[in-house]
């Protein structure tokens, strides 16, 4: 029994290669993004941030993006600020905002500097304490004010939950405009898209490096699926996979020295390991089936995958050298795109449920598995790099979009304004 492909789907590369581009070639246009949040957490921390003194002249809303940040994370929700004048260098009257019900107060300030540059300034408060838990100063180009605004999140965050923010990392998609396909980066919001690649023919599986400076991706620009990797500081780019066949669904091995593809050069589309200083790829999987969507655990002891082995296509994990691989998933029938956490504690997959396609995560100590979205088409989960969020692509209401969830399903935030479509997000790492 061959996989049967998600309808907006990567999945079976095979099928596109025999030329059903019918769900590539049907995506409207790109959109601007609209950031709505939806949901309530169990344990949000009650947080004012403050309009930033000097914003309302600033290109960028510094506060409205920090807001909009720290809800979209599920671990905090606003206090209102309305009317509230302050900066960095402003003691807030921190009783009356207990009063309130904060547990912290964000200020600070943006100005324009003479050489057109932005100067933006931050301090953070703990109202419950009565503590300065310190500040941050940025100058920047007016084209860099909304990474400093992540920034200034990613400062609130960390020291107000002891883990690393993961606002100004970036995240990779594909759109068609057109007859154009386009391979973006954006900010962690969907925000500030650049086009990394344009063409006239599908581009799919974007893939960050572990480092964060290449995106591997599939190109169809020679009339079959060939994978390239990207510069994305340069835009120089280079031909990894170009064997006969078809060259797909690339996975970077945690060190960034090699990919694991899947490829058809011997006949059936089976894994392969590809060295990234060239060489013969060394197959990896051994069997009649399918085997694709590779991804690899974070510290490399093991490569998750689909295949059909079974009689239908669910995920399995086998040791980075092949051998005889374990299945992973047995709630559902059909179990596709396999996604595992930074921190290694979690799968996050699509399940086929009576006909529509739902994301589901799974604690892979236990094998409890939670199905954390109400939508039928949901695709391509990729998480976060400090594991807590989930990016996705899915329809909502009608209309294509790109969403982030919380784990337990409970806060998401719609990245995707009206008309917008876009497919297959993957998220990057960490800049280091």
């Amino acid at each position: 029994m061959s996989i049967i492909p998600h309808p907006r789907r990567r999945i079976l590369i095979s099928l596109l290669v025999a030329g059903s581009f019918s769900a590539l070639l049907a995506l409207p246009a790109f959109a601007q993004f609209r950031v709505e949040v939806s949901g309530v957490g169990l344990t949000q921390m009650p947080v004012a941030i403050a309009p930033f003194r000097g914003e309302a002249q600033s290109p960028q809303k510094i506060g409205s993006i920090v807001k909009a940040d720290l809800e979209r994370s599920g671990m905090f929700r606003a206090v209102d600020t309305a009317g509230v004048v302050a900066d960095e260098n402003t003691r807030p009257d921190l009783a009356n905002w207990r009063q309130k019900g904060a547990d912290a107060i964000v200020t600070g300030s943006v100005s324009p500097l003479a050489d057109g540059r932005f100067d933006v300034r931050l301090r953070l408060w703990d109202v419950v304490r009565g503590q300065d838990l310190g500040g941050q100063s940025y100058t920047v180009a007016q084209a860099d004010l909304r990474l400093s605004a992540h920034r200034v999140s990613d400062f609130v965050y960390e020291k107000l939950t002891g883990e690393k923010g993961i606002f100004s990392t970036r995240i990779a998609y594909v759109t068609k405009a057109g007859q154009r396909f386009n391979l973006w980066v954006a900010d962690s919001d969907g925000e500030g898209a650049q086009s990394a690649l344009a063409s006239s023919e599908p581009i799919i599986s974007p893939a960050w490096s572990p480092n964060g400076t290449q995106l591997a991706y599939v190109s169809f620009e020679s009339r079959k699926p060939v994978i390239y990797s990207h510069d994305v500081a340069t835009g120089k780019r280079r031909l990894l996979a170009n064997f006969r066949g078809s060259n797909s669904a690339p996975a970077w091995s945690p060190d960034g020295k090699q990919l694991v593809a899947t490829l058809s050069r011997d006949g059936g589309s089976q894994l392969y390991s590809i060295g990234l200083n060239g060489g013969e790829p060394r197959r990896l999987t051994q069997s009649s089936s399918i085997d694709t969507e590779p991804a690899y655990s974070p510290d490399g002891q093991a490569i998750y995958f689909v295949s059909d082995r079974g009689g239908a296509p669910q995920i399995y994990r086998m040791n980075p050298a092949g051998g005889n691989p374990e299945r992973v998933t047995f709630t559902g029938s059909y179990n596709i795109s396999p996604a595992i956490s930074p921190d290694g504690r979690w799968l996050a997959y699509v399940s086929r449920v009576g006909g529509a396609f739902k994301l589901q995560v799974m604690e892979l100590a236990s094998g409890t598995v939670t199905s954390i979205t109400d939508t039928s088409a949901d695709e391509s989960p990729s998480f976060a790099p400090n594991s807590r969020l989930i990016v996705y692509a899915t329809q909502q209401q009608g209309k294509e979009a790109l969403m982030t969830t919380t784990l337990d399903g409970k806060i998401k935030a719609r990245l995707s304004g009206a008309g917008g479509d876009i497919r297959e997000p993957d998220w990057g790492p960490f800049q280091r």
